[in-house]
């Protein structure tokens, strides 16, 4: 199963088992069997239908636009021809004019700047306004989640990573986003060519030693190197407590500084 294919059927999931109803009640509901209907909620058998998984959306009370927009990226992205996308939504109507909650809208006016500088240092233009659109269609469809959940700038940062790094390239299980030091503060604020090599080549050196940190550290430090964001902007962003970031920050400059600067030990004098 895909990353937005999880995306979509993960909150469709989740309310299913939060609405009450068995399966019994969706077969009478939704022109499949019960079984198929299981193995829809699985993510195994053949890709669904859109008319199939709006008639689901319906009775869980699923927003069908958000829905609809990942689940026809995941087709795609799954090789189905836009014909067939075409074709399966022939029968049930997508209502492009839904809204999402006013604190959903009000939350994205806050963080999409800035969840937009994460994620390009990892991906390409394209790749970065995918990452972002269907990072707040999955906060849509897990709003609910979202609101219950002890902090939801931790909930809404983990979704976003979550997004990013299934689009980002990996080597031996590290992100690999050395094109980020093409496009760092440091390298903007020089002038000359020879300048922004030297600051280009220290970038580089610095973004594959970052790539060996932890997650959280790793996340830390893109905002504070790359972006030059306040410590206290990084806590409000990540949903994380300020002693969380300075820690992150302490750690991970240490273990960078050991791998791009190792300090040199002598046994002791030579004649």
């Amino acid at each position: 199963m895909g990353s937005v294919h999880r995306a979509w059927l993960e909150p469709l999931r989740s309310a299913y088992l939060g609405s009450g109803l068995t399966m019994s009640h969706l077969s009478v509901m939704v022109p499949l069997a019960k079984s198929k209907i299981s193995e829809l909620l699985r993510g195994i058998g053949h890709y669904p239908r859109w008319e199939i998984i709006f008639s689901l959306s319906q009775p869980l009370e699923v927003p069908s636009w958000p829905l609809y927009r990942l689940w026809r990226q995941a087709a795609l992205e799954a090789r189905k021809s836009s014909d067939w996308v075409e074709q399966s939504t022939d029968r049930a109507s997508v209502t492009t004019s839904q809204s999402p909650p006013l604190d959903h809208w009000a939350f994205r006016e806050t963080v999409e700047n800035m969840y937009r500088l994460y994620a390009q240092v990892f991906l390409d233009d394209d790749q970065r306004d995918t990452a972002i659109s269907n990072t707040f269609d999955i906060l849509w469809l897990s709003w609910n989640d979202a609101l219950a959940s002890p902090d939801i700038r931790r909930f809404a940062w983990q979704a976003l990573r979550a997004t990013v790094m299934s689009r980002t390239p990996h080597i031996d299980g590290r992100p690999e986003f050395g094109a980020a030091a093409f496009d760092t503060i440091a390298l903007q604020q020089l002038d000359t060519e020879a300048d922004q090599a030297h600051q280009m080549a220290e970038s580089l050196q610095l973004f594959k030693a970052m790539s060996w940190l932890p997650e959280q550290q790793l996340d830390v430090m893109i905002m504070r190197r790359s972006y030059a964001f306040l410590p206290e902007e990084v806590s409000a962003l990540l949903g994380v407590p300020l002693a969380v970031v300075l820690s992150s920050e302490r750690h991970a400059t240490h273990f960078l500084e050991s791998v791009i600067c190792p300090s040199t030990e002598t046994e002791g004098t030579t004649a």
